[in-house]
């Protein structure tokens, strides 16, 4: 594959988000230069391959700041100087922040547009990295009154060399939006997931995987997200506010279920839930209906790879999975998302090739 990125690209920040940019760019053949404050974090993604240390006579085309959100502003600015032909970008989830405080110390913001890569995980740093994190996820980029289209569509092949999907959104609009998407799901899940800590172990030992897909962000950086929800307090607040009035109505159903109203209070709140679910786009970027087959497997070696491997002969696409398996249980559980007009054949197909199809 040929780079659509011409030119050099200047990493700043070597954890997770700025090493994997780098792995991904690396591997087609774009000059990948990385810089970080901590020595060791530096010397190890340049280990992993993410691309070279900065050299005299550099000359990035681009500049990718990937450091914690309570600095960006302070680095990008530093950047700006540093590179005066550069494009400089951030990779932080919080866009106006930055905005405003380059402004504020009268960088020049013309040449800096910020982006946001939806992708991440839940263990950070240069050994978490991966070349294919933003393969297939949003990247979006929050062009300015300053900033032209040009630099813009820098900034989407940029995207498009990594497997991201560009797309263009005020700075505002992207902060409003990822408060409901990304930075409230976050509280919440780590709420639900406090309430582990005093369970008794007779409660956590029937956890499914309901209880792991609800808590799973739950173990993301408490350091980091505490600058993360700071920096977009703003818009968290009000969307946490019609949580907390939705709960309060669920409180005081569940207080009198007997009450006239009490249960389709209750049933209005799944409901709600559904039609917000199936308005989470598919892996092809539209609302999608699927269903879900749940197949048993063996726990034994090669077992999932079989199964797949046969869904692929019999020309099936999947468009989910989820594997489930308890400690000590002989079997596994194999969820498979798959088109409505697919899954009774399917199945069918499964079942005579011998898998038990729950």
């Amino acid at each position: 594959m040929s780079a659509r990125t011409s030119g050099q690209v200047r990493v700043v920040g070597t954890g997770l988000l700025g090493t994997s940019i780098g792995l991904g760019l690396s591997s087609i053949d774009v000059d990948v230069v990385l810089d970080d404050v901590s020595p060791s974090t530096l010397a190890l993604a340049v280990d992993y391959g993410a691309g070279r240390r900065a050299a005299e006579g550099d000359r990035p085309a681009i500049v990718v700041v990937a450091v914690p959100p309570d600095v960006v502003a302070d680095v990008v600015a530093a950047e700006l100087a540093l590179h005066p032909e550069a494009l400089v970008t951030d990779v932080a989830s919080v866009k106006a922040g930055p905005l405003a405080a380059l402004a504020a110390v009268g960088a020049p913001t013309e040449r800096y547009v910020g982006s946001h890569p939806m992708a991440g995980r839940e263990r950070g740093g240069p050994i978490a990295a991966r070349a294919d994190l933003f393969l297939g996820r949003p990247w979006v980029i929050a062009p300015h009154a300053g900033s032209t289209p040009e630099q813009s569509a820098l900034l989407e092949s940029l995207a498009l060399d990594l497997g991201a999907v560009p797309v263009r959104l005020p700075a505002d609009r992207h902060d409003d939006a990822v408060a409901v998407v990304s930075h409230v799901p976050q509280l919440v899940s780590s709420l639900l997931a406090a309430r582990l800590v005093d369970a008794p172990d007779h409660a956590t030992d029937l956890a499914g995987q309901g209880l792991r897909d609800t808590t799973r962000i739950a173990g993301s950086d408490p350091a980091l997200w505490v600058q993360i929800l700071s920096a977009n307090a703003a818009r968290v607040l009000p969307v946490l506010s019609d949580l907390r009035d939705d709960l309060d109505a669920v409180l005081a159903a569940l207080g009198d279920p007997a009450a006239p109203g009490a249960q389709r209070t209750l049933a209005d709140t799944l409901a709600a839930g559904n039609d917000g679910v199936a308005r989470i786009p598919g892996k092809h970027g539209i609302d999608l209906r699927t269903t879900t087959l749940v197949v048993l497997v063996d726990d034994r070696p090669g077992q999932i790879a079989r199964l797949l491997t046969e869904i692929g002969e019999l020309g099936v696409n999947l468009e989910d999975l989820r594997l489930e398996h308890s400690p000590g249980a002989p079997i596994g559980i194999v969820e498979l998302a798959v088109l409505p007009e697919v899954a009774g054949g399917l199945e069918a197909d499964l079942q005579r090739r011998g898998w038990r199809v729950a």
